[in-house]
């Protein structure tokens, strides 16, 4: 394997580690900057009231998004078998 076919594999899987992250993440900041806009409206300033409907909002998307996960995962697996093959 030569250092560009490294660097190619390794490329990709940064890039497949940012899709699967990025839905869940996307989803907790959303929720989070809405949650922290309603405590300044409301002035209520408990610590505590982001926690549960980040966790609720982050856990329901991972149940949406899994089979995404999934199918990207399995396409990288794929490709990763294939060139291994290829050798």
């Amino acid at each position: 394997m030569t250092g560009a076919e490294v660097l190619d594999v390794g490329r990709d899987a940064i890039w497949l580690t940012l899709q699967l992250c990025a839905p869940v993440l996307i989803v907790g900041l959303v929720v989070g900057v809405a949650i922290g806009l309603f405590q300044a409206l409301t002035q209520i300033q408990e610590a505590t009231l982001v926690y549960a409907p980040k966790i609720v909002a982050i856990f329901v998307s991972l149940l949406i998004f899994l089979p995404l996960m999934g199918s990207l995962m399995a396409g990288f697996m794929r490709q990763i078998a294939a060139r291994i093959a290829g050798m």
